[in-house]
């Protein structure tokens, strides 16, 4: 039986994510790692993210070890180099001129500080941490620690109703793939988020919401949640558009 009112996202662990991954984590009661599934192939945000400079939107790549693939929380990360000071120099560059820009890099130390050389592992401290620093406070858990069953749909089914979620929130990209019917006759209900960033005073030109949380703190400090207006919507009325 599902308990009235948890509300419960699913995301696989990405590098210092946009500010929308934080809009559903502000959303929910239980946070779900989605860790014991396939890295993607191609281009995707496990181990990367851009940041704002005076020459555009740039991409920061996390190197990973290059026979590392499988599950994201089996991935290494490649600690050959000196990734970790060249993102936080790379960071502390473009940010310098913010009125936040010590915090945002006294948190980025503490974040790259981190001693794991497993991508997700990382991901996943840098993501409560930040959290955390925001005043999220929710139950976070992994999906590798549940051990739950099934593929695709069903899956992510059988992880909300392993913490007795009634209400399963997910960002726009599953409308493409979710078994909406499946959940339904589980009683889950599905919510999509209705996103609503407010525009905030940023660096280098024209506002946009597509970079690394870290810009929205740099920015705007302990404030950051205030431009966080976004709420969800049922799944019917998200499809039907």
């Amino acid at each position: 039986m599902s308990v009235p009112g948890v509300k419960v996202v699913i995301l696989q662990p990405m590098y210092l994510p946009w500010v929308g991954f934080f809009e559903q984590i502000k959303l929910c009661d239980i946070f779900v790692h989605f860790d014991d599934v396939q890295l993607p192939q191609g281009r995707h945000f496990t181990n990367r993210v851009q940041i704002k400079t005076p020459r555009g939107q740039q991409w920061m790549t996390v190197p990973l070890v290059r026979s590392s693939r499988g599950l994201i929380k089996d991935v290494q990360m490649d600690e050959s180099s000196d990734w970790r000071n060249l993102h936080l120099r790379t960071f502390s560059q473009y940010l310098a001129k913010t009125p936040f820009w010590a915090e945002a890099i006294g948190l980025l130390e503490q974040i790259y500080s981190f001693k794991s050389d497993k991508l997700s592992d990382f991901n996943i401290n840098a993501i409560e941490t930040i959290a955390s620093y925001l005043r999220l406070e929710r139950v976070f858990l992994k999906s590798s620690d549940l051990n739950v069953g099934g593929s695709s749909s069903s899956k992510l089914l059988n992880i909300v109703k392993s913490v007795k979620g009634q209400t399963y929130i997910t960002g726009h990209g599953a409308k493409n793939y979710l078994d909406h019917r499946l959940f339904e006759e589980a009683g889950v209900e599905v919510e999509y988020l209705d996103y609503n960033i407010l525009p905030y005073q940023q660096l280098y030109g024209e506002f946009t919401p597509y970079v690394s949380v870290i810009d929205l703190i740099a920015n705007n400090d302990v404030d950051s949640m205030n431009f966080l207006k976004s709420r969800t919507i049922q799944w019917e009325d998200f499809i039907r558009g």
